[in-house]
């Protein structure tokens, strides 16, 4: 597969966003402009649509960077899909955090005696 412009394996973190929806998809025509992705896991995707609204609505985090992202020129559909990607990939991270967590305990000293 050389020369293939995807040869490179892509991390589980975008994997997973690519999973879920929130990973963009370059438009062609022009040179820093994306699209939303309208595939992946459609449930997912509306979990992290609904976090983070509820972020930018109570004024937390999620709204600070909202408003950070605009203020250097994003609309605020652009800076929410920008946060959603961020949601992701923090949701993936804890998600790591529990699967090795469980891996853990099942490598523990009873399943060492089976």
């Amino acid at each position: 597969m050389q020369g293939h412009p995807h040869s490179e394996q892509e991390s589980p973190k975008d994997a997973y966003a690519k999973f879920n929806g929130t990973a963009p998809i370059p438009v062609w025509s022009a040179h820093e402009r994306v699209r939303l992705n309208r595939g992946g896991n459609r449930a997912v995707n509306s979990a992290l649509h609904a976090i983070a609204t509820t972020q930018v609505a109570r004024g937390g985090p999620g709204g600070d960077y909202v408003a950070k992202q605009q203020a250097a020129g994003k609309t605020k559909r652009e800076a929410v899909r920008l946060l959603r990607r961020r949601v992701s990939d923090r949701v993936f991270q804890v998600l790591r955090t529990i699967e090795s967590s469980i891996e853990n305990r099942t490598q523990g000293p009873l399943s060492a005696a089976a």
